[in-house]
């Protein structure tokens, strides 16, 4: 029997990166016969014509056009919502450059793990080879970190290892944990989805798993300034913290009653604190 993979995407006016991930898709080899693949891509009102490239270079590619208010989060989920029947979705991020052996490579540590585990693929820069993102395993003592889980980023090690959390650069879900963990969560829009996701998952008794090797190249996004800006006041700071950018509170409660208890009192309110400690000393 044929095994078929969902690959769930966004974009938004990136139309060189997002055409090179869909390349780099493409292009793997050594899949065992009777794998299919098809991409449901979410385009996020791009204006440099993402949409017209991509349909016209992979005309196979479901792509669906909605408003600039979607954001990652909230687009993946519509990209799942289009994928009908799969043995495995898979998130590829439209900034990612996919190894060749990539897709080879995951569904045999998904088989080794007996297709039943969440397998994450790590990500490393093109000139330093370090790795950017990938996953994460919770450090003991305390729980909160700047807003997030006191994490330590994992190097591929050449056998798969069970991580706490990742990044959703590439993931490759099989179809029984979907049941189980449903999409990322309509509470997040656009951070913390992935996070939530392997934490969920994790919880709910299901493996995450680092793979054996590195999945691709994709270089870290640039620092955003945002809030941290210098000059722009408490208010603007703020605004900008609370945006669904950075860390909307809403998002960020749910997260905290869910997985930062019990130190939930003061995760929640400390980055804010700290943006406004920020903003009134660089005035």
């Amino acid at each position: 029997m044929g095994v078929h993979i969902a690959v769930l995407m966004t974009c938004h006016n990136r139309k060189a990166k997002t055409l090179n991930a869909l390349a780099t898709l493409s292009r793997q080899r050594g899949l065992p016969p009777g794998v299919t693949v098809k991409v449901h891509l979410v385009d996020a009102g791009s204006e440099d014509g993402t949409v017209a490239a991509v349909t016209r270079e992979f005309p196979d590619a479901d792509v669906t056009s909605v408003g600039t208010d979607v954001f990652w989060g909230e687009g993946m989920r519509i990209a799942s919502q289009r994928s009908g029947r799969f043995d495995y979705q898979m998130w590829l991020n439209d900034d990612v450059s996919l190894n060749e052996t990539a897709l080879t490579m995951l569904l045999a540590t998904s088989a080794r793990l007996g297709g039943t585990a969440v397998v994450v693929g790590a990500m490393c820069s093109r000139g330093l080879r370090t790795t950017t993102y990938s996953g994460l395993r919770r450090q003991r003592g305390i729980a909160w970190r700047s807003g997030h889980l006191r994490t330590s980023l994992l190097d591929p090690s050449g056998t798969p290892q069970a991580v706490d959390a990742c990044h959703g650069n590439v993931v490759l879900i099989p179809r029984s944990v979907h049941r189980r963990i449903g999409d990322i969560d309509a509470a997040f829009p656009h951070n913390m989805g992935d996070w939530d996701f392997s934490l969920r998952a994790r919880k709910a008794g299901i493996g995450v798993y680092l793979a054996p090797e590195y999945a691709g190249v994709c270089e870290l996004n640039p620092a955003l300034v945002g809030s941290t800006e210098p000059g722009i006041g408490v208010r603007e700071a703020l605004r900008r913290k609370l945006s669904k950018r950075e860390l909307p509170f809403g998002p960020w409660r749910v997260f905290c009653l869910r997985h930062l208890l019990p130190w939930t009192p003061y995760s929640l309110f400390f980055p804010y604190i700290k943006v406004t400690a920020r903003a009134m000393l660089n005035r």
